[in-house]
């Protein structure tokens, strides 16, 4: 029995011991030790609340009502008095063409060849091989310019039916790209995929 007692007494001392030995001082943490494997993924949340619907867009898309346009003849003053009309130009107003626009967007201009009731939406730059018309557009800030080599410009009948209007559409960029394929020179394409209102 003494030799138990003994032995447990013993083994208390050593336990005590090693206790102290492994406490450092106040304070003392020891090195980081490596992380452990990740634990598996936990159950999902409930899903959240619906958000308020957004209002109806366009992808952030700027586009112009069809507007009226007039050509301007740019002539060369000849050495004899006479005026030479080497072509014609015409200048849209755009405000929201900014340099951003210019560098990273995409802009298209598009001429209804017809009225608003029958139209015939001819993407440009515009060149016919039969008639040789050809119409193109430049791009500056805050301005499309348009240079012809007929006049192009806005017409109303007696009835009060316009032809020959002009829209811009403005893309903005820095976006990814959408996955679908678009012709941009196909305009019912574009008012289609961009939700373009006429």
């Amino acid at each position: 029995m003494k030799r138990m007692s003994f032995n447990i007494i013993g083994c208390l001392m050593l336990a005590l011991t090693l206790l102290t030995v492994s406490c450092g001082k106040d304070g003392d943490t020891g090195p980081q030790g490596e992380q452990g494997p990740a634990g598996p993924q936990g159950p999902g949340g409930p899903a959240g609340p619906a958000g308020p619907q957004g209002p109806e867009g366009s992808a952030n898309v700027i586009y112009s009502e069809w507007l009226d346009v007039v050509y301007e003849a740019d002539t060369n003053h000849l050495s004899g008095g006479g005026i030479d009309t080497v072509g014609y130009f015409a200048v849209i107003e755009v405000p929201k063409l900014d340099l951003n626009m210019l560098t990273n967007g995409e802009i298209k201009v598009y001429l209804n060849g017809f009225s608003a009731a029958d139209p015939t939406v001819i993407p440009l730059p515009y060149f016919n091989v039969y008639t040789g018309l050809s119409i193109n557009p430049s791009f500056y800030l805050n301005t499309i310019e348009m240079y012809s080599n007929g006049d192009i410009s806005t017409v109303v009948d007696n009835a009060g039916t316009k032809y020959q209007q002009y829209r811009y559409v403005l893309i903005p960029g820095g976006e990814e790209a959408r996955k679908a394929k678009i012709d941009w020179n196909n305009y019912e394409q574009v008012k289609t995929y961009l939700g373009l209102k006429d």
